[in-house]
């Protein structure tokens, strides 16, 4: 039985360095989010800071239009940072069991 818990505790243990330095590794990634057709790019990282934003100037004549370009190029990079995110995470818990629907640190 103690062999048991040893052993578990150094798969958590493993599990735990490899977290961090997937989470280390996700704020070193970039993500480029774009609608209208690459009219609007939206660019975060793995932890959601925006980097860069570049809208075409033709965009700028209609501002209701701009909005709703930049509100999806930045949805479409949040959607592209957090399927990033929970395959560097999967990566990370592998042979280890977590319960579903229980969210790890630095998991969005």
């Amino acid at each position: 039985m103690r062999g048991n818990i040893a052993q578990l505790m150094q798969q958590a243990q493993k599990m735990q360095e490899n977290l961090q330095r997937a989470q280390e590794d996700l704020a070193k990634i970039e993500v480029t989010g774009n609608a209208g057709g690459g009219m609007v790019n939206v660019t975060l990282t793995g932890r959601m800071e925006c980097r860069k934003v570049r809208i075409d100037p033709s965009v700028l004549s209609d501002p209701e239009m701009a909005e709703d370009l930049i509100a999806a190029a930045f949805n479409d990079a949040v959607n592209k940072a957090n399927t990033e995110s929970q395959a560097k995470m999967a990566a990370a818990t592998a042979g280890m069991p977590i319960p579903p629907g229980m969210k790890l640190p630095g998991m969005f």
